[in-house]
């Protein structure tokens, strides 16, 4: 354990998933200080970062694997680990990656394209959709593993809508508050990391936008449904699928690309 005075080098990959620009730390952290030192990386300007995730052995026999900072799942995440291996690994083009994530089981397959600058990967199923029952305004809960969404029917982020949503979810490990304009067909998520503290406008949101696309296509008949899902840094195309009615595939994907390989210095 290093003294207070003591300072450490952490070299740090920074990729843009359509704007929610995720730090993944290559270096070796232990999981009882991955808090704060992604709560350190957040505050620092030369990264710009929306959220931090940490480099570490696969599990599930993966090809590589990253923990949140703050142990929840997400997508975007999951695209940015995919295309990183694909890149370090030399791959000119179109490869598949088995990559592991937390909040989510197994490895992900994850459809890099590194000559395009994309990456696609399947989400994990949502293990309830419910009306949030709010009288105020309408609003769809949406339980992942690892994160609740709430998709709300209003245009512009709210606050005080915000912590209702952290509220109403109190064992989530991170809880969105998708802030829908249907008639554009675009959300402007905000995501609260227990672990962090920490509560970000965030420019792109992979599960919000597969949450909000669960919300869309709830009257769909059977089929697979491809739907374009605009946010402030872009746009992700998720997939639904639906049997008897019931969501029974979920796949994101959009543009990724690696920014630069950092090392920074933390206290």
């Amino acid at each position: 354990m290093q003294t207070k005075d003591q300072k450490k080098d952490y070299e740090v990959a920074v990729l843009d998933p359509a704007g929610n620009v995720t730090a993944i730390v290559l270096s070796d952290v232990p999981a009882a200080e991955r808090a704060q030192v992604a709560a350190q990386l957040l505050r620092l300007p030369e990264l710009g970062i929306e959220q931090a995730a940490f480099l570490t052995e696969p599990r599930c026999g993966g090809e590589i694997r990253i923990e949140m900072m703050g142990g929840e799942f997400c997508g975007n995440a999951l695209r940015c680990a995919g295309f990183y291996q694909a890149l370090r690994t030399g791959v000119q083009g179109k490869t598949c990656v088995l990559a592991e994530i937390s909040g989510a089981d197994g490895a992900q397959p994850v459809m890099a394209d590194t000559a395009e600058g994309a990456a696609s990967t399947v989400m994990p199923l949502p293990l309830a959709v419910q009306p949030a029952g709010w009288p105020d305004v309408q609003a769809a809960c949406v339980t992942f593993a690892g994160i609740t969404h709430f998709v709300i029917d209003r245009a512009l982020p709210d606050d005080a809508l915000v912590q209702r949503a952290v509220a109403a979810a109190p064992e989530a490990d991170a809880v969105g508050a998708i802030f829908l304009d249907r008639a554009a067909g675009s959300i402007r998520p905000v995501v609260f990391v227990r672990e962090t503290g920490s509560c970000v406008a965030e420019t792109s949101c992979a599960s919000g936008s597969a949450a909000t696309a669960v919300v869309l296509t709830a009257d769909f008949a059977d089929g697979i449904t491809e739907i374009g899902i605009g946010q402030p840094g872009g746009t992700l195309e998720v997939g639904v699928q639906r049997t008897g009615g019931a969501v029974t595939g979920l796949s994101i994907g959009g543009p990724v690309r690696l920014t630069k390989t950092i090392t920074v210095t933390l206290p």
